[in-house]
């Protein structure tokens, strides 16, 4: 298989060598692989892809997808989009426009208005839980929970791979009224300074990862202030452990991410790294178990959530595997 073969040269030649490059709808047909799917599975990306958003990166091809398996392979049906998750009547027009060249302009108010129909942010998410400090609305907030306030930095609105699953698409699509995104930490700590019942900061994305080291740092020390001691836990979403460990381990400023990990811990704060892992072959490579080790000598925590997830883990044998894993 060629999951196998790729364990194989990961242990010959540098397993963290890789350049991180996203795979997306216009270079996808770029992969070697690509020429083992059948019509209707190219098709379906295509189309999917053309709403939804579809991105991967090499890693995640060659290390996590068995190809022999698709597209019943769990983590092709985590990442790739499928043609079930658009109606048939909406994929059937988008086929339709994309065959027969439809002017750009037509092609995206299909899809515009296909993406709204769809309910891009449920539960009004757009309008409930955005706080306030003086009688001024916050962007790129939440405050769902008493002690927990959740912050989405504008430059961490990607990820390294999308999943097929995810609740917060419209962050991706390119439609700037749907995000949620802040530009700096002064609105955070100005409101953290008078809401002292909080003791938690989610920052969230998208996925914070994504971000250069530098970056991050801007955001996250100005919470390390002694005028927020309140502050006791920090923690950040992200897929990248899963998706790409290199992260952690070769990227060019994975050391300096890793210091900034210690300094929080050194400030007394609890740094947990929510691993959103979502079937336990995320957790089989040596580059993804390096970076758990290096993670966790930083005096961070990991800790692993997902969802039930039709074709990618709904069945007890893979959660199983994964909790023991």
């Amino acid at each position: 298989m060629q999951r196998e073969a790729s364990k194989s040269i990961m242990k010959t030649t540098s397993q963290d060598a890789l350049t991180y490059r996203p795979i997306n709808v216009k270079t996808v047909s770029e992969i070697p692989q690509w020429e083992t799917l059948n019509l209707n599975i190219r098709r379906a990306i295509n189309v999917v892809g053309h709403v939804l958003p579809f991105r991967s990166n090499q890693y995640v091809m060659d290390h996590l997808i068995d190809w022999s398996k698709v597209p019943d392979d769990p983590i092709f049906q985590l990442v790739f989009p499928q043609e079930a998750m658009l109606s048939a009547k909406d994929f059937a027009e988008i086929d339709g426009l994309l065959k027969n060249d439809a002017p750009n302009a037509i092609l995206n108010d299909a899809i515009n208005k296909i993406r709204m129909d769809l309910n891009p942010h449920p539960s009004g998410q757009l309008s409930h839980n955005v706080p306030e400090l003086y009688g001024r609305q916050l962007q790129g907030m939440q405050h769902k929970y008493k002690e927990t306030v959740l912050f989405f930095p504008s430059p961490g609105q990607t990820c390294h791979a999308y999943c097929t699953y995810c609740f917060r698409w419209a962050q991706f699509v390119g439609l700037e009224n749907l995000k949620f995104q802040a530009q700096e930490t002064d609105d955070l700590v100005g409101y953290l300074k008078v809401h002292q019942e909080v003791t938690d900061v989610l920052i969230t994305g998208g996925d914070p990862m994504i971000m250069r080291s530098s970056l991050l740092r801007k955001y996250i020390e100005p919470l390390l202030s002694p005028e927020l001691e309140h502050i006791q836990n920090i923690r950040i979403g992200t897929k990248a452990l899963a998706y790409w460990p290199q992260r952690f381990v070769s990227d060019r400023d994975a050391d300096e991410c890793l210091q900034l990990f210690e300094k929080i811990v050194s400030t007394g704060r609890h740094l947990a790294i929510m691993g959103h892992y979502s079937h336990p072959i995320e957790l089989d490579s040596e580059v993804s178990r390096e970076a758990i080790r290096r993670v966790r000598n930083t005096g961070a925590q990991i800790r692993m959530q997902a969802p039930l997830i039709r074709h990618v883990n709904d069945n007890p044998k893979t959660w199983a595997s994964l909790w023991k894993t």
